[in-house]
């Protein structure tokens, strides 16, 4: 029943969402088909867990907008809608006003989700075609009315690192700090805590320039998962598009969390890290048929999702996850293309990373890189000025698009993952696929005109194993998650060195943590973007989970101890990054040629055997060669120096061997090198170093990297 004693005007049917002017505050919902919509607000009395609820009808409809001024209604107050229609299932009609709706524009979302009978819209024992009157405003969050002007300062000048400069550091908000022994108690697990100078002086060892948090958007848990008593920790399951996720704020949910994640970034900002997002714009939180109604299935089911042509009763499900955001409708392509406007323009950020991103660029059945999400993004001035970077896939027929997205965009490059684990340990693959994937994927980039630096290079990320579990499993081990390790993906081509998990074996220690020193240093001087896992650096294990999903405790909390069989590899890391930095040769803004670059016969690029002879046909066809000499030039690079003087840069060897005995490696003579200095050795935990003879065999461990330095 609404409120007659609450005044409200006409109002605007834009801005969508909740906005405030000093007097009162505008609301606005998309709703086309809706018969009715009441806005909801809360009030903060004892009635019940929600508040005691006042309801006013908005009765201004304009182009299938809903609007409505309230006056004297301002920041911090709590509100939601209920939307009224036809409930056919069998149609796609699931209107329902017993069930409250986040408004999909809302900025801030306060309450817990409980996976109380009354969410759902269909009662308990029937079908999802039988329609449930039980009042949900209970068990939901509510939307926030927020008005935030924010001190940015300087803020405005953003690190903006040019693609091939860039080096990623994929975090998880909550996890990265709930265990840091210099970050507050009350600030562990939250937006003040990773930017906590302690937590940004780790980064700045590691010398990333990015980091790529996990989502943000504020989302809940699945309702079976509650009922097991786990939640949804890396949070792929979104609720609201514009607001950051509640739980990462130390001060409140009223608002608060806006604040503090624009405190977040632009002490991140301040350090010279940009801050890049892991958005889900493929599916929401509602799940399918018999999942919660709480925002996008009440308001207007058919137009915000895909439904199946044969039967709308049902789902188009490309995303594993039940359903598929309808970004075909303009008013959902709208949804996105604002709430990532908003996320640059208001909270700063620097780019975005799109979970299943083939789900959003697929016109009717097909993924189609002439989609509308595409060219929407490509004319919009402030999108098109960002960071992009497509999860390239989604679960859909046709949905493997490595190398397929266009030229604005960069991609996870799933091949690049796949090949360097399986020559590392040691599949009988050979070594052609891996020059590829060493210099670029210039045949997954090149023929479209993009750059290098379309490839964001990883070996590890959140969805799989860690860089220690890696090599120290051969299967999963999901037990924990409670689906009979059913869960997570099966083709993780890991290899365990000899004994599947936890040992105190010395020589398998000691081999496990050369391979990840050797998978380290293959991503970090791989031609690309390299992206790191949080926590690699550390060695962290999740106890074989690849699929650590709803394992919000110390099985996905970084441990900063220390304490443990491996050394972190900090030092590696930042020593890396740091000659990665200094030689343009491994931040290449075009593609290697492997033609000569002057008259001494030497080449932008060229690949030798053990023996040290330039590599043949038969040699890249051969299964079964275990090593590889990847030699860069760095003289066809021209870069300014301190004084603007045009210089060249340095040449490199990067020898690899996964062999499983030791090995020789004849150094290239001139007209490649006169002489070398070693950098690097994988075999040796720190490497100082020396000088090695040009023409001489260089000794190799088994299963180790050298990188030298021509003279």
């Amino acid at each position: 029943m609404t409120d007659d004693s609450i005044p409200s005007w006409p109002g605007s049917p834009t801005p969508l969402g909740a906005t405030w002017n000093g007097e009162g505050t505008n609301f606005a919902l998309f709703a086309p088909a809706a018969e009715s919509v009441d806005l909801c607000l809360f009030d903060d009395s004892a009635a019940g867990q929600a508040g005691r609820e006042h309801r006013i009808a908005l009765e201004e409809v304009t182009y299938h907008v809903w609007h409505g001024f309230v006056p004297r209604i301002g920041p911090g107050q709590r509100y939601g809608f209920r939307v009224d229609g036809p409930f056919d299932p069998d149609r796609g009609a699931r209107w329902n006003p017993s069930k409250l709706l986040t408004d999909p524009y809302a900025r801030a979302l306060d309450g817990e989700f409980v996976a109380d009978d009354a969410i759902f819209g269909y009662p308990t024992g029937r079908d999802d075609t039988h329609q449930d009157h039980r009042d949900s405003a209970a068990f939901v969050p509510k939307s926030v009315v927020v008005h935030d002007v924010f001190p940015w300062g300087s803020d405005h000048h953003r690190p903006h690192t040019q693609w091939a400069d860039t080096v990623i550091y994929e975090l998880h908000v909550r996890g990265f700090t709930m265990r840091h022994p210099d970050v507050p108690p009350e600030l562990r697990g939250t937006y003040a805590g990773l930017a906590h100078p302690s937590v940004i002086e780790h980064l700045h060892k590691l010398g990333v320039t990015a980091v790529e948090l996990m989502p943000v958007h504020h989302f809940v848990s699945e309702p079976p998962l509650l009922r097991r008593g786990l939640g949804n920790y890396w949070g792929y399951n979104t609720l609201g598009y514009f607001a950051p996720h509640a739980a990462y704020c130390s001060s409140g949910s009223r608002g608060e969390q806006v604040r503090e994640f624009k405190a977040m970034v632009r002490a991140l900002h301040a350090a010279g890290i940009e801050v890049i997002l892991d958005v889900v714009y493929n599916h929401t939180a509602e799940g399918d048929e018999r999942g919660p109604t709480l925002e996008f299935r009440g308001i207007d089911n058919p137009t915000y999702y895909r439904l199946r042509d044969d039967d709308p009763r049902y789902y188009r499900d490309y995303t594993g996850t039940g359903n598929t955001l309808n970004a075909q409708q303009p008013h959902v392509l709208q949804l996105i293309t604002d709430s990532l406007r908003y996320w640059v323009t208001e909270m700063n950020v620097d780019g975005f990373r799109f979970d299943l991103a083939a789900a959003l660029a697929r016109s009717f059945h097909d993924v189609d890189k002439l989609s509308a999400f595409f060219d929407v993004i490509q004319q919009d001035p402030v999108l098109s000025q960002v960071k992009l970077i497509a999860e390239p896939w989604d679960l859909g027929p046709g949905g493997y698009q490595v190398g397929e997205f266009p030229p604005l965009w960069t991609e996870w490059n799933g091949k690049y993952r796949d090949a360097v684990r399986d020559f590392w340990r040691g599949a009988d693959t050979g070594v052609a696929e891996l020059g590829f994937r060493l210099t670029g994927s210039s045949d997954l980039y090149q023929d479209d005109g993009r750059r290098p630096y379309a490839s964001i290079n990883f070996v590890t990320c959140h969805d799989g194993f860690t860089l220690r579990d890696l090599v120290s499993y051969d299967t999963k081990h999901n037990e924990a998650n409670g689906e009979d390790n059913k869960d997570g993906n099966d083709d993780n081509r890991s290899w365990n060195c000899g004994v599947e998990g936890d040992t105190d074996d010395p020589a398998i220690l000691a081999l496990r943590a050369r391979q990840m020193r050797n998978l380290l240093a293959t991503l970090l001087l791989s031609t690309g973007v390299p992206m790191l896992r949080m926590g690699d650096e550390l060695a962290h294990t999740q106890q074989g989970n690849n699929n650590a999903y709803c394992q919000d405790n110390e099985t996905s909390w970084l441990d900063w101890s220390g304490q443990g069989p491996f050394s972190p590899d900090i030092d590696l890391v930042g020593r890396l990054v740091a000659l990665r930095g200094r030689h343009p040769v491994f931040r290449q803004r075009a593609f290697f040629q492997g033609r000569p670059i002057g008259g001494d016969g030497t080449k932008d690029l060229a690949w030798f055997t053990p023996d040290g002879n330039e590599m043949s046909d038969d040699d890249w066809s051969a299964t079964s060669a275990q090593t590889l000499g990847m030699y860069v030039s760095g003289s066809g690079i021209r870069t300014r120096g301190p004084r603007g003087q045009r210089i060249t840069d340095d040449s490199f060897l990067f020898v690899l061997h996964a062999g499983a005995e030791p090995a020789s490696f004849r150094l290239p003579g001139p007209p490649w090198a006169s002489g070398y200095v070693l950098e690097l050795d994988t075999a040796e935990a720190g490497t100082q170093p020396r000088d090695v003879p040009a023409g001489s065999d260089l000794p190799l461990v088994a299963r180790s990297a050298v990188l030298l330095r021509a003279q």
